[in-house]
């Protein structure tokens, strides 16, 4: 198979260094990825809601819980992929725009909604809609930025993650302890008008990566080297394991503090957000270390082994602050690849189909994590104990380093 590293300069896709740089594009997608990650978390906020439960017919199933979460991811992941090419024959703005217009529609609708259902299915539009976010933002970091800028411009949206998760959490629980459930959704609707008029004002006038005639490959080609290139698999693979890591953690972090460990709900909010507070910072860390050394490949192999090693530590915890602490050097250790695997991919794959490659990568990592909330909640049910979801994401991620052990020299 084909595994070439693929340069980036002028003429294939990026800017040149002697241009300006516009730091405004990645810091108004943080707020595009902070607003889409409130809404992917928000749900999960709900899960020890009593109200939320009556109102959707449930009772702590685990099972069904895990699905709102798992269906939305599953979506996404295929949206990802199929609609990501969109990004490379769309103009971004229009793209996202509409998009967003969409979101607010529809966490509306979830605020509006008492049946479970129709609420699955509210999910899954969802992700159907956030599905081209990150493979576009990928794209666009790619043919604004030099390469050696370009970790660190993926790092500031990359944020809008942690902080999402941060934030979301404990602001969720705050408007359901104030508010109730429904105000949950309905805030979330009216945070993405701000943020809309954000992306306005920063995406205009961008770099869609045109090239000279003289120096283009034809898409289709490109497309033909990404698709028998090995390497461009193997990292797809190793985003499997990163990101089921992510959306493990995302969907049962709160109710493995509640539920697994006996801590007062008062307490989960600030306690849940403190290892994503250290996932912020883990990103911006690893994001300006990498792009000295530029080992792409070593920095996220020690990113999600180290993660590993930390939820190892968490399940022979007890007292309440050393628990957090490991996991928070768990998180911190996951933050430190986050940016640095856009930057592998960008290594290894063919400039002119940035948004295809970033689709697929992006979509296969989210259809599989998909089912990290499922299976855990599956596990929790058959087992008993919450301890069996966090030894799930321990194996997966020791997989997903075994994988990347043949691109560590090359990347």
């Amino acid at each position: 198979m084909i595994a070439t590293e693929h340069p980036l300069n002028p003429a294939q896709g990026s800017v040149a260094d002697s241009e300006p740089v516009r730091w405004s594009i990645p810091l108004a997608l943080f707020a595009c990825v902070l607003l889409a990650f409130f809404d992917k978390v928000s749900i999960a906020a709900l899960f020890s809601d009593t109200h939320f439960q009556q109102a959707m017919g449930l009772n702590f199933d685990t099972t069904r819980l895990g699905l709102l979460l798992s269906a939305f991811l599953l979506s996404y992941g295929c949206s990802s992929m199929l609609l990501s090419g969109l990004g490379d024959r769309v103009d971004p703005l229009k793209l996202l725009s509409g998009l967003m217009v969409l979101w607010c529609l529809l966490m509306l609708a979830m605020g509006l909604c008492h049946s479970y259902r129709i609420m699955l299915l509210l999910r899954i539009t969802l992700g159907v809609a956030e599905g081209p976010l990150f493979p576009l933002a990928f794209a666009v970091v790619r043919h604004n930025f030099p390469r050696h800028l370009q970790a660190r411009a993926t790092m500031l949206w990359l944020l809008g993650t942690p902080l999402g998760a941060a934030i979301g959490f404990p602001l969720s629980l705050f408007i359901l302890n104030h508010f109730g459930w429904q105000w949950t959704f309905f805030c979330m609707s009216l945070l993405t008008v701000p943020v809309l008029v954000c992306i306005r004002l920063a995406l205009r006038n961008l770099k869609r990566g045109e090239v000279s005639p003289a120096l283009a490959r034809p898409r289709r080609m490109a497309r033909s080297v990404l698709y028998r290139n090995g390497h461009f698999w193997l990292i797809c693979l190793f985003n499997i394991a990163f990101l089921t890591y992510l959306w493990g953690i995302n969907g049962w972090l709160p109710s493995y503090l509640v539920e697994g460990r006996g801590i007062n709900l008062g307490q989960v909010g600030w306690l849940s957000s403190l290892p994503f507070i250290a996932m912020l910072i883990g990103e911006g860390v690893g994001a300006w270390i990498s792009d000295r050394i530029d080992r792409r490949a070593l920095a996220c192999f020690i990113s999600l082994a180290g993660a590993a090693l930390g939820l190892l530590t968490v399940l022979h915890l007890r007292q309440t602050g050393l628990l957090i602490t490991a996991m928070s050097v768990s998180t911190f250790l996951w933050g430190a690849g986050a940016p640095n695997i856009f930057a592998l991919l960008a290594k290894a794959t063919p400039p002119e189909v940035s948004a295809t490659a970033g689709g697929i990568f992006n979509g296969l990592g989210n259809v599989a994590g998909a089912l990290a909330p499922l299976v855990m909640g599956m596990l929790i049910a058959s087992t008993h104990s919450m301890d069996s979801g966090l030894m799930f994401l321990v194996v997966m991620a020791a997989l997903g380093c075994v994988l990347l052990l043949p691109l560590l020299q090359r990347y």
